[in-house]
């Protein structure tokens, strides 16, 4: 995955201040979370060069502040006991700083509720958008507006499934 950060040098020009990877992800062994550029409501210098990807991946942005990332959903392959489904992803969620966003995981282990508004894009794959009392299948180039509720994601194809993600925190919208 490529990155590219606009900004401007000291004579105001625009500029590609960075062009590469993402600076940092986590959990690519289950598919993967890339942290692609982050804002925490203090503004942004764009003659700054500093890479605002570069931190500890938490689940939601700093209040008043938006995440924008990628992420890769794999496959649960078959035969894996739900206890170990369960203890992976409740370990995946406090590596993120989101334990207490797993308010009712009784439909699916990794089912949370955030307060933010999600825009959400299924890039490619075959995914179902959980909720408490419904459920929908995603195509390609579906579009989710998540607000605030509680939801989990699941890969129902074999192949990995590729989503884009866009978080801002509530007290913003």
């Amino acid at each position: 995955m490529r990155r590219i950060i606009t900004g401007h040098n000291a004579d105001g020009k625009s500029v590609i201040s960075i062009d590469g990877p993402p600076a940092r992800s986590m959990g690519e062994n289950e598919g993967g979370l890339y942290e692609l550029w982050n804002t925490d409501g203090s503004g942004f210098d764009t003659k700054s060069a500093e890479d605002r990807a570069d931190i500890d991946i938490k689940l939601s942005p700093e209040k008043s502040g938006t995440k924008f990332r990628y992420f890769q959903i794999n496959p649960i392959p078959e035969g894996v006991p739900q206890e170990v489904i369960e203890a992976s992803t409740a370990a995946a969620f406090e590596k993120m700083g989101a334990a207490h966003h797993r308010v009712d995981t009784s439909r699916n282990a990794a089912m949370h509720e955030t307060d933010t508004i999600d825009y959400i894009i299924l890039l490619k794959g075959d995914v179902t958008l959980i909720l408490d009392e419904e459920e929908v299948r995603l195509k390609p180039h579906d579009v989710v507006v998540q607000r605030g509720t509680n939801h989990a994601w699941v890969n129902n194809g074999t192949e990995p499934a590729l989503l884009i993600a866009v978080l801002i925190d509530s007290s913003l919208v």
